[in-house]
C-alpha cells in the first residue's frame, strides 16, 4: 500500500536562502503527522510545496503513489486549513463550506455540507456569519470547508496560533478526536512542542531546513537523535556534557547517592507551578540544574535559597551527545 504522502529529497532554494535542504518522509495513511521546529526552519514551506502553492527546486512529492510535481493546487487532492482560517467574511458559516464543492461543480451538496457541518459540531450555526462566531467556531468552520472536499491529505498551517491558551488546549483534544472519526491524514506543521507532541501518531523534528529526527513522540522526547532535538522538545539541565530533564532530576539532603551519578549544589531559587516545585540548583562547576519535587514536600518541608543539597540522577535519564556532526547526534550511550 502506498503512503498518503511521500517527499523524496524535497529542497527549496530561494535567492541567498535554502529554506528546505532534501527532505524525505513517508507519511502513512489514516496518522496524525506533525513538522515541528522553530520559525525558518523550513516547515511551512514543506507544506506549501505539499500543497503546490510552491513548486520544489528539488526533488518529488508523491501522493497516494502519484507524482505532483507540477500539478497546481486544485489538481491535488489535498485541502489547506490556514492559520488565519481565511473565511469569507461574507458568506454564512454553510456558504463558506460549500464554496469549494460549487467551484468544482458539484451538484450534490447539501447533504455533504451539512454532513460536515455536523462533524465539527457546528449544527444550529449554519446561518451565522465569521463576525458571529468564536475564534474556536470559526477553525471549526475552516476544518469543514477542507473536510467536505475528502481531501487525501488535510493539511494544517498553525491552526490553533490564534486562540487563546484555554482554548488551544481545548481544540487540541477535539481536532485529535476529530481526525480519528473521518480517517483522513494530517499534515499539521506547529512550532508548539506540547501542542505536537499532544496531538501527534509521528512527528518530525526540523531545524535549518532538514529533519533531524522522526518518531513517535515518546521517541523524540525520551530518545532524542540530536542536542537541538533533546533541547526543542523541552527542558534540559546540561551537566558537564550530558543531558538529563528536570522531571528525571533528583535532590539529596543527606549527602551523595550511592550507586548514581551524584554532585554537590546550593539552592538558588524555587518557583511554585501548582502541580510541582521548580528548584533550581548552582552546581560547584558554575552550571546550574532544575529539578522538579512533588507539591508539597512532606519529608523535607521544602528547600530553601542557599541550602545545601546534591543533585543526582540514574544513568537511564542520561543523554549524551557527541561534541561535534551536524546537530550533535546522539550517542550510543543515550537513553
Amino acid at each position: 500500500m502506498h503512503p498518503s504522502l511521500e517527499l523524496q529529497n524535497l529542497a527549496k532554494q530561494y535567492p541567498g536562502h535554502l529554506a528546505v535542504d532534501g527532505i524525505s518522509l513517508k507519511i502513512p495513511k489514516g496518522g496524525f503527522f506533525s513538522l515541528l521546529g522553530p520559525s525558518g526552519c523550513g516547515k511551512t514551506t514543506t507544506l506549501r510545496m505539499v500543497a503546490g502553492f510552491e513548486e520544489p527546486t528539488a526533488g518529488q512529492v508523491w501522493l497516494n503513489g502519484a507524482l505532483v510535481n507540477g500539478r497546481r493546487p486544485y489538481e491535488r487532492n489535498v485541502s489547506t486549513v490556514f492559520q488565519n482560517y481565511a473565511l469569507f467574511p461574507h458568506l454564512t458559516a454553510q456558504e463558506n463550506v460549500e464554496f469549494g464543492l460549487r467551484e468544482r461543480g458539484i451538484r450534490d451538496r447539501t447533504q455533504r455540507v451539512r454532513e460536515a457541518l455536523d462533524m465539527v459540531r457546528l449544527a444550529g450555526k449554519e446561518s451565522r456569519y465569521p463576525t458571529q462566531l468564536s475564534g474556536g467556531e470559526r477553525q471549526r468552520v475552516a476544518l469543514a470547508r477542507s473536510l467536505v472536499l475528502e481531501p487525501e491529505v488535510l493539511l494544517l498551517d498553525e491552526p490553533l496560533a490564534a486562540l487563546d491558551p484555554k482554548l488551544r488546549h481545548e481544540m487540541r483534544v477535539e481536532l485529535k478526536e476529530l481526525q480519528r472519526r473521518v480517517g483522513i491524514t494530517f499534515l499539521f506543521v506547529t512550532h508548539d512542542q506540547e501542542e505536537a507532541m499532544s496531538m501527534s501518531d509521528s512527528i518530525a523534528v526540523m531545524n535549518k531546513g532538514r529533519v533531524e529526527q522522526v518518531g513517535t513522540p515518546e521517541e523524540v522526547y525520551l530518545q532524542p537523535a540530536t542536542r537541538f532535538v533533546a533541547g526543542f522538545l523541552g527542558a534540559v539541565n546540561w551537566i558537564d556534557g550530558i543531558g538529563v530533564r528536570p522531571e528525571t532530576t533528583r535532590l539529596s539532603r543527606s549527602g551523595p547517592v550511592n550507586g548514581y551519578t551524584s554532585v554537590p549544589a546550593t539552592i538558588t531559587r524555587t518557583v511554585f507551578l501548582g502541580d510541582c516545585i521548580q528548584v533550581a540548583a548552582r552546581l560547584g562547576t558554575g552550571e546550574e540544574a532544575v529539578a522538579q519535587v512533588p507539591r508539597p514536600d512532606t519529608d523535607n518541608g521544602g528547600y530553601h535559597k542557599g541550602e545545601s543539597v546534591h543533585v543526582w540522577w540514574t544513568h537511564s535519564d542520561e543523554m549524551r551527545f557527541e561534541a561535534t556532526g551536524p546537530g550533535s547526534r546522539v550517542s550510543a550511550e543515550a537513553r
